[in-house]
C-alpha cells in the first residue's frame, strides 16, 4: 500500500489566497493601502476587552496583522463550506482595512457586492 497522500490545499493555503485576493482587489481601489503591509499571524499575544481580535490595525507603521486561527475557528457560519469560509476570511480583510482607513467596510468595495 502506498503511504497517504498529503492535501493538496492546506487550510493555511486556502486562508492566505483569500487574504491575499482581497488586499489585491483592495489595493487596487483604495492608493491609501498601497503601501500598507498586510501580515497573517497565526494568533494574538492576548486578548483584549471584546475577547480574541481577529485582527490588529498598526496605522503607525502602516500594518495589519491578520490573525488566521480566530479568524477561522471563532467565526460563526451560518453554512459550514468553502465559499463562507472564504466569505468570512474576506470580511475579517475589509473591516480590518475599514479600520486602517476610518471608513465604514461597506464604502471600500461597493461595486463588489451590487449584483442588480
Amino acid at each position: 500500500m502506498r503511504p497517504p497522500l498529503p492535501p493538496l490545499e492546506t487550510r493555511a493555503e486556502k486562508f492566505d489566497l483569500a487574504v491575499g485576493t482581497a488586499v489585491e482587489f483592495l489595493r487596487s481601489a483604495w492608493p491609501g493601502l498601497r503601501d500598507v503591509r498586510f501580515d497573517i499571524g497565526a494568533m494574538p499575544a492576548d486578548a483584549d476587552a471584546d475577547g480574541i481580535p481577529r485582527w490588529t490595525v498598526l496605522a503607525d507603521q502602516k500594518r495589519i496583522i491578520l490573525y488566521r486561527l480566530p479568524i477561522e475557528r471563532l467565526s460563526h457560519l451560518h453554512r459550514d463550506d468553502e465559499l463562507h469560509r472564504r466569505m468570512s476570511v474576506e470580511s475579517c480583510v475589509f473591516r480590518a482595512a475599514a479600520e486602517y482607513l476610518d471608513k465604514d467596510p461597506w464604502d471600500l468595495g461597493p461595486e463588489r457586492f451590487r449584483y442588480f
